[in-house]
């Protein structure tokens, strides 16, 4: 019996002994992932607040600052691994997590792709919330981002999730980047109408109709195609884009409208 009592104080003077020599390892270590979480967490802060000033979607914002307040916690955990004598586990969790990713990105190909594309698009920013763009057959407003896809609102009211990878793969087209945007509409004149007057009076309606820039970007009439008898007049104005009192299907309605009475008031038939 007392030899089983020795033995047992042997074995536990020599945990004991191990965990004295241990503590100052286990020190480093609790200390490293303290640093590193410290690190993390205004890495954080730095990148959402500056990812908040490029973005408009505070969701993508928040995701990305958050994986980027991942990584020095997970540089964190590998080096107190080191630092207590592990390395050999630190080596294979990373092992096993590059198997793991490995596998999950192939199962999971197009949804990483997306996330993938999101994130560059995040950066890059292409085109901003309520812009109007068009890209993959779908042309409208920009009024959602997730990790996934871009949610766009037709013209005519649907809403259309469109994947980012499909996104960033094709070409897009945005109307109001710059806050100016195009409008266009066409009149047919007789061909024997006085077409330099009549593009006169055309230029002097559209200065009139509200929205319509004049100095900054100034309408324009140029002749188009001419068949048979009549003379096609083309008519392009700008608005702005980034004034939320002007709609660009009120503007060009109006503007339409009062070009069609000028001229009849001037005794044109349209054609």
């Amino acid at each position: 019996m007392d030899k089983f009592w020795n033995d047992l104080m042997k074995h536990l003077y020599t945990y004991y002994d191990g965990f004295i020599a241990l503590l100052p390892r286990l020190a480093v270590a609790i200390l490293t992932l303290l640093v590193f979480y410290f690190i993390a967490v205004n890495l954080r802060k730095i990148a959402k607040n500056r990812l908040r000033k490029r973005t408009d979607d505070p969701l993508m914002a928040d995701f990305v600052s958050r994986m980027t307040g991942y990584l020095p916690i997970i540089i964190g955990i590998l080096i107190a691994f080191k630092a207590v004598g592990l390395g050999g586990a630190a080596t294979s969790l990373l092992a096993g997590a590059g198997v793991t990713a490995f596998i999950i990105g192939f199962a999971f190909k197009d949804i990483g792709e997306n996330f993938l594309a999101g994130m560059v698009m995040t950066f890059q920013r292409p085109y901003r919330m309520g812009d109007t763009v068009q890209v993959a057959g779908v042309e409208g407003k920009i009024i959602g981002m997730n990790l996934r896809d871009t949610q766009i609102k037709t013209l005519d009211g649907k809403d259309v999730f469109v994947p980012n990878g499909l996104i960033l793969r094709q070409p897009i087209y945005n109307f109001t980047i710059d806050g100016f945007l195009r409008q266009q509409f066409k009149v047919g004149l007789n061909y024997d109408a006085d077409l330099q007057k009549a593009m006169a009076s055309i230029l002097e309606t559209l200065h009139s109709v509200p929205g319509v820039l004049g100095d900054e970007r100034p309408p324009n009439v140029v002749l188009g195609q001419v068949t048979g008898s009549i003379v096609e007049l083309n008519i392009y104005f700008w608005i702005n884009t980034f004034d939320a009192t002007v709609s660009g299907q009120q503007t060009q309605s109006d503007a339409i409208k009062k070009v069609v009475d000028r001229l009849k008031q001037d005794g044109y038939v349209l054609r």
